[in-house]
């Protein structure tokens, strides 16, 4: 059976104007490999088996929750947004015409299940498998750092108190309170190839040996991480390390020939670790998760898988475009 558009789905499709949403929702769906991802969540999603209403699509939950989190909405305002927006009802698949939104607590529930059965995850790694086979993801090098994201600090909350699992650290001459997403990062392609989070006051060089997948053959840091060679748990790593000088030892480099050798080879292992800023700005200012939204450190590291995986695809979006052109006859 054909599906007929509505007046307004024709009318919204023959607008002049492309807005920014269109073109960031449209990349999305491009670049998404949506087959892959419901097989590998089907196996868990409820079947409707019984009596009582039947669970919602599976694809469209799925394009519910990644809308909700490359746009960085709550679960009531991605609700919302289903009403206010054609490029999202267009993007989930919902015809308001015909069907009403999935509300808040059913992704809420969807959201859940992918939590319990750390789901999550396995989109990121669906997401670097498919990856890995059209030839991005490299594994000859890792550069490895961290980001702190904020959570709430304020006691003002039903249980005056703030979140247990999350503590503050000091980054310069100010403090912050959240946790730490660490990312190990391909360095050829910078595309993440492994999450971790911690509270914010974990030390990143004690971080170093999960961020490596075991089959690099250089790791590049910044000055977080010197010693990280040193220590016990990295000692069987067969690697190479390129970890950055302190500040201070780089501002009093002598002006000599070793000297200005010396600073070469910084600015060298500064480009290369420069790629590791890429998917933090993706997540940060694109998808716009500068705070923590849930409660707890399991329920955010979850999301931190989404967010990566999701990352990935945005940073990888014009090779894959580049690669179906080269494919089409």
């Amino acid at each position: 059976m054909i599906r007929q558009s509505t007046f307004s789905e024709m009318e919204y499709s023959a607008k002049k104007r492309v807005t920014r949403r269109d073109r960031f929702l449209s990349e999305i769906e491009a670049v998404t490999p949506w087959t892959a991802l419901v097989a590998s969540i089907a196996p868990y999603y409820p079947k409707g088996d019984g009596r009582g209403r039947p669970p919602i699509g599976l694809e469209r939950m799925l394009r519910m929750y990644i809308a909700q989190q490359c746009i960085g909405l709550s679960d009531e305002g991605i609700e919302d947004a289903l009403y206010d927006s054609q490029a999202i009802r267009r993007f989930v698949g919902i015809d308001l015409s015909r069907e009403a939104a999935p509300d808040a607590t059913t992704l809420l529930k969807f959201r859940r299940l992918l939590e319990t059965h750390q789901l999550t995850r396995t989109v990121f790694d669906t997401i670097n498998r498919h990856l890995t086979e059209k030839g991005l993801m490299l594994k000859e090098g890792t550069v490895v750092d961290a980001t702190i994201i904020a959570a709430p600090s304020s006691t003002k909350n039903r249980g005056r108190d703030r979140d247990p699992e999350m503590h503050q650290t000091k980054k310069g001459n100010n403090w912050h309170f959240g946790m730490k997403a660490h990312i190990g990062v391909d360095a050829e392609s910078g595309l993440v190839h492994t999450v971790l989070a911690t509270p914010a006051n974990v030390h990143d060089v004690t971080q170093t040996h999960a961020l490596l997948h075991g089959e690099e053959q250089h790791v590049h840091g910044d000055a977080g991480y010197v010693g990280a060679e040193k220590r016990e748990e990295n000692q069987n790593a067969a690697v190479t390390w390129h970890i950055a000088m302190r500040p201070g030892t780089r501002c009093a480099l002598p002006d000599t020939t070793l000297g200005l050798l010396l600073e070469k080879l910084e600015y060298a292992k500064a480009q290369i670790r420069a790629k590791v800023e890429h998917p933090f700005h993706v997540i940060k200012n694109l998808f716009k998760h500068r705070k923590t939204r849930y409660r707890g450190l399991a329920k955010n590291a979850a999301q931190l898988f989404t967010l990566f995986g999701l990352a990935n695809l945005m940073l990888a979006r014009k090779r894959l475009g580049l690669l179906h052109a080269q494919v089409a006859p």
